[in-house]
C-alpha cells in the first residue's frame, strides 16, 4: 500500500485518512471474519462504533494490535510500509484511484464474459454430443425393434391362430417359438413387448379385422400386415411423445 501512494500527494497519510473512513473499518472487518479465525470481534465492534467521528484515528498498526487483523502488515524501518493482502489493496486502489476502480470494473466484466462463452460453448457441446449418442441409440434400438422381412416360405404357413399370425407379422416368430427361446422368462411374448411394439400391435389387430372381411387369404394378409408392421415401428422408434403414454400396455395378454 505504501507504494501504491508514493506518488499521490499525501503519500502515506492517505492510508490512514482511508483506515478513518467507516466504509473502510466495515470492509476490513467483514474481510477479517471471513479469512481470520483468530479476529478479535469485540474489539472490532468498538472500533466500529468510533468509526465516523472526527476525533476517530487509526492506523494499520493500531488495528492490527486491537483485532489480530492479518489482513494489514506494517513493518518499521528502512524497507517498511504498510501491506495489505490483495483483496485489501484492490479496495485500497479503488478509493484511491477512480481509474483504477475502473479498471477493475472492466477486468471483472471481461473474465465474466469469457467464463459465460466457455460456459455456453462446453454446454453446446455437450448438447450435440446428446445428440449424437442419441442418434447412435436409436438407431440401436431400430436395429432390434424393427420387425424382419418375411419371406414367401414364411407367408405360406398357415398359423394356428390369428393371434400367432400377427406375433409373426410384429415379432417374426410365433408364441410357442418364444416361449421356447425364452424358457427362462415368465409371461409371454407380449408381456415382453415395448411401449411401441404394443401400440403397434393394437394396430395390426385393427387392420387384420378388416383384411378379413374384405376376404383376404391368411397369406395375403400376413404379407401386407408385416409390411404395416415395419412402416409403423421405424416411426414409432425414437419418437419422444410414445413414452408420455401410461396406463396398462395396449394389447397385453396371452398369444
Amino acid at each position: 500500500m505504501t507504494d501504491m501512494v508514493r506518488n499521490f500527494d499525501g503519500g502515506s497519510a492517505l492510508i490512514e485518512q482511508w483506515l478513518k473512513n467507516k466504509d473502510t473499518v466495515l470492509f476490513l472487518g467483514v474481510w477479517e471474519q471471513l479469512n481470520n479465525s483468530g479476529f478479535n470481534s469485540l474489539e472490532f465492534e468498538g472500533i466500529k462504533n468510533e468509526a465516523g467521528r472526527n476525533s476517530f484515528f487509526l492506523s494499520a498498526k493500531k488495528w492490527i494490535e486491537a483485532t489480530g487483523a492479518i489482513g494489514l502488515h506494517a513493518k518499521a524501518g528502512r524497507y517498511g510500509g504498510t501491506f495489505a493482502h490483495k483483496d485489501i489493496a484492490f479496495e485500497f486502489g479503488s478509493w484511491l484511484s477512480p481509474e483504477f476502480k475502473l479498471y477493475l470494473i472492466k477486468e471483472f466484466q471481461r473474465l465474466k464474459d469469457e467464463e459465460s462463452r466457455a460456459t455456453s460453448l462446453e454446454w453446446s457441446f455437450q448438447r450435440t454430443l446428446a445428440k449424437v449418442n442419441y442418434k447412435i441409440h436409436t438407431d440401436a434400438i431400430k436395429e432390434r425393434l424393427i420387425p424382419p422381412l418375411l419371406t414367401p416360405t414364411q407367408t405360406g404357413i398357415i398359423y394356428a391362430s390369428e393371434a400367432d399370425l400377427l406375433n409373426v407379422a410384429l415379432f417374426g416368430i410365433t408364441a410357442a417359438q418364444w416361449r421356447q427361446a425364452n424358457a427362462d422368462q415368465s409371461g409371454n411374448m407380449r408381456d415382453a413387448a415395448t411401449l411401441e411394439q404394443l401400440v403397434v400391435l393394437s394396430n395390426l389387430e385393427s387392420i387384420n379385422a378388416v383384411l378379413i372381411h374384405q376376404g383376404l387369404a391368411p397369406p395375403e394378409r400376413l404379407a401386407q400386415l408385416n409390411a404395416i408392421a415395419i412402416t409403423q415401428m421405424r416411426s414409432l422408434v425414437g419418437f419422444s411423445e410414445i413414452k408420455q403414454l401410461s396406463g396398462p400396455k395396449a394389447g397385453k395378454g396371452r398369444a
